[in-house]
């Protein structure tokens, strides 16, 4: 028989469906943990949702409506946090919104008022709105969650259109459920989910594609007055620090910086209010203001440092200061340095400054290359920028370990070698004496620029940067240079002579496999810089391994006579390394390079 008593504690029905939900949960929750350790077990997994699926079944017409629909969406949140997303948006989410719509979801979600007649019959004003609100954002959060588990670089396109779908659901939903302050929450979660998708997408390349959802967040933010209080003001600067890298990332600098003046702005509105109101200690209040206008200065910042000097002529008649020659002069020494210091108090504050302005991301950190030399004061600038920060990490006073390591492999990016050699010394006396495994991460990664630079710049390279504030830390900075070719040194105690071509390949090729082989993954290099550094071995290695694969049945004699054995066994040591650091999805090449040995290997086994 139905159930429509009170739901209360000591119902046999209530205590039943509870504690089934509690058995098939926890169930999956080991399930899920087991499976860092071993191989999913699919068929208990499978029982697990049909066990789920029998629950909602049994108990549908026997409980209350409401309590039933209540734990729909808090079971799809459990599951969600244990991230069993799939399981989520079929059995709970989607199993809740149903009972709106017999078509496919997804039909509902072009019109905002087909949207609001349908899942807002009685008006979002309704009691039970709320809970509709939460299972429609959250069914979208699964369904982006879904894609990067099968897609995380969204190389297929239909991946890209259902993130770009499940932002403009979001967009829908938020603006519905706006004009309501009771459903702030809802608001500031979604700008939550807007701008981790759309940070995601930005760094696949799709800025121009989510510029409008972070403006919308932002609007969004502005318009719900909870949201206008100064303990939002850090997020609410955050998002507009996106929205003026995307129009950056967009080349649309002007753009960038209008709307971080425009940010800068707002700040200052909110400022004037707090100092009637003065809700924060004020302390706490003055810091979070301090923070948010350092974010808009930087974006600013990050044009304005080009756009003065392109601006005026009178520029053009400065004299250069060479910054080799800088040590004798003080701070600032040259325009860039003069402008960080106007706009930026401290140091911490300049070199941030000094990594927004040159960051690019269109912009690779392989193969390295000096900015386009369209006109000269630009390419003056970035030689600036170097100047002024590697006299800042010099100082190692208020640059953080994250900033000081990004800047090194900047330099690396540019081709500024004598800053990325001289600036590695400083960051590698920080790295040596830390055992957090993320800065062993990053002294791997190091070095791996390190032994990448003569592969990418051939040539005997000359480290001479002397660093200012006297005789001392010149004599440091010549003394590290000579520590920097430890990294390399330590490596030559193969067999290989130092003039043989395939010498600095096979230290590379050697030393990333063993970074990739260790079981500690939390200290393997990026996969960014594992694909950069296994595509530069293979253009290096691909003339010869073709001539290889070519010679067919004479393969073995080819080898022989060539004296070919090594690139054989780098092309082995690539494939290795593209199988232990799983990022063969990564690149159409990366087949190549499969196919290469497997036919080599053919061609070795028929001769």
């Amino acid at each position: 028989a139905a159930f429509f008593g009170p739901v209360a504690r000591g119902n046999p029905v209530v205590d039943s469906f509870e504690a089934e939900l509690r058995r098939v949960l926890s169930s999956l929750r080991r399930l899920r943990g087991a499976r860092e350790a071993k191989p999913p077990q699919h068929d208990l997994h499978r029982h697990g949702a049909n066990t789920l699926f029998n629950i909602w079944i049994k108990y549908k017409a026997r409980l209350p409506e409401w309590y039933y629909n209540e734990r729909l969406v808090k079971v799809g949140d459990s599951l969600a946090q244990i991230k069993e997303y799939k399981l989520a948006l079929l059995q709970c989410y989607e199993r809740y919104l149903q009972q709106f719509v017999s078509v496919k979801l997804d039909d509902v979600m072009d019109d905002v008022h087909c949207f609001k007649s349908t899942f807002f019959p009685n008006d979002v004003r309704d009691k039970k709105a709320a809970l509709t609100f939460h299972a429609l954002q959250a069914r979208n959060v699964c369904i982006y969650q879904m894609v990067c588990s099968g897609d995380r670089n969204l190389q297929n396109p239909e991946s890209l259109q259902t993130c770009l779908n499940v932002l403009t659901s979001l967009r829908l939903t938020m603006q519905v459920a706006l004009p309501q302050e009771n459903l702030c929450w809802l608001i500031y979660n979604g700008t939550i989910h807007i701008y981790t998708i759309c940070r995601h997408l930005m760094v696949m390349g799709q800025s121009a594609k989510v510029l409008e959802y972070l403006l919308w967040a932002s609007v969004c933010m502005e318009s719900s007055i909870p949201l206008l209080s100064v303990h939002y003001l850090t997020w609410r600067a955050t998002l507009y620090t996106a929205v003026s890298q995307c129009y950056f990332d967009c080349q649309a600098s002007i753009h960038g910086e209008i709307f971080a003046r425009r940010g800068l702005i707002k700040i200052d509105e909110l400022k004037q209010l707090e100092d009637i109101g003065a809700s924060l200690e004020h302390t706490e209040t003055e810091k979070i203001f301090r923070e948010a206008t350092l974010k808009m200065s930087v974006m600013i910042f990050k044009r304005a440092v080009y756009e003065s000097r392109r601006k005026s002529n009178n520029f053009r008649h400065e004299t250069k200061v060479n910054p080799r020659k800088a040590v004798n002069l003080s701070w600032p020494r040259t325009s860039t340095e003069r402008l960080l210091v106007e706009m930026f108090d401290g140091a911490a504050a300049q070199f941030l400054a000094i990594l927004e302005a040159l960051s690019d991301r269109s912009r690779n950190l392989l193969p390295p290359h000096p900015p386009v030399p369209d006109e000269s004061e630009m390419c003056d600038v970035t030689s600036e920028l170097f100047s002024a920060g590697l006299e800042i990490l010099s100082g190692e006073k208020g640059v953080s370990g994250d900033a000081a390591v990004k800047f090194v492999k900047l330099a690396f990016s540019y081709e500024e070698w004598d800053v990325f050699y001289s600036a590695l010394e400083f960051v590698d006396n920080f790295l040596q004496t830390q055992d957090d495994p993320t800065w062993k991460k990053a002294e791997i990664e190091l070095k791996l620029l390190t032994l990448m630079q003569p592969l990418v710049f051939p040539g005997k390279f000359e480290h001479s940067f002397p660093i200012s504030d006297g005789n001392s830390k010149e004599a440091t900075a010549l003394q590290g240079s000579k520590k920097t070719q430890t990294i390399r040194s330590e490596c030559y105690k193969e067999s290989l002579k130092p003039e043989d071509p395939f010498h600095d390949l096979a230290i590379l090729a050697t030393t990333v496999l063993s970074c990739v082989s260790t079981s500690e993954q939390n200290v393997h290099p990026d996969k960014e810089i594992l694909v950069d550094v296994v595509m530069c071995l293979w253009q290096k290695c691909k003339t010869e391994l073709q001539q290889i694969q070519m010679s067919g049945s004479d393969c073995l004699e080819y080898i022989h006579n060539h004296q070919a054995y090594q690139w054989v066994h780098i092309l082995w040591i690539m494939n290795e390394i593209i199988e232990k650091s799983n990022i063969a999805d990564t690149n159409v090449m990366f087949a190549e390079i499969t196919l290469c040995l497997a036919a080599i290997l053919e061609n070795v086994a028929d001769s």
